[in-house]
């Protein structure tokens, strides 16, 4: 199956130039994946999952002017979304060096000029607050809410990958949150609008 089928199973709408963008990211981590073990999925299908469980989101968000995706590891959800915003600025923070490395490399590669990596833990990015912030499988999430509090404001959005504890962890938050819950599979995606 190629991705464009994927993506057409999830109703994910992305055009064919950035499909073939996405194909030519999942092959480029397979090829890396096999000498550095970046990322558990060890094919080109079982990256083409985790590309589609990066852009689910998109038929639900707004789509941001400003992203920072919190420890985009092998490029799960950061790079997949900045190849399919192409005019959303994406600050990728991953502070491990053979993933710095690779991203880097996916972003040249991909001709992907809206992508910065910062070789660096979240909590050092410097920058103005962003739209919306992402992270998959890093931390809980009021400790992510925390981490990310100095690029942040009252106005930015967040996007959370999340696992079946997600219920206990907004419960956990002592803001007041106003978020979704979309549920899919074995993912739930935190959609956080605003703290009050």
């Amino acid at each position: 199956m190629n991705l464009g089928q994927y993506l057409d199973n999830e109703e994910i709408v992305l055009s064919d130039e950035i499909i073939v963008k996405l194909e030519n990211f999942a092959s480029l981590l397979h090829e890396w994946n096999q000498i550095h073990n970046l990322t558990g999925a060890k094919t080109i299908d079982a990256i083409y999952v985790n590309i589609v469980d990066s852009l689910y989101p998109l038929t639900f968000i707004k789509n941001p002017k400003s992203l920072l995706d919190v420890g985009t590891g092998a490029g799960f959800p950061g790079l997949a979304l900045a190849i399919a915003l192409p005019e959303c600025e994406v600050v990728l923070a991953e502070p491990l060096k053979k993933r710095v490395s690779f991203l880097k490399y996916a972003a040249i590669d991909g001709g992907l000029s809206n992508v910065r990596v910062e070789a660096k833990r979240v909590e050092f990015v410097a920058h103005d607050a962003f739209d919306m912030i992402s992270s998959r499988a890093v931390t809980n999430t009021k400790l992510l809410l925390d981490l990310t509090e100095a690029v942040s404001d009252t106005k930015t959005e967040y996007l959370f990958y999340k696992g079946s504890r997600v219920f206990d962890e907004v419960a956990d938050v002592e803001h007041k949150l106003e978020y979704d819950i979309v549920q899919k599979n074995q993912r739930n995606y935190l959609y956080i609008k605003g703290r009050v």
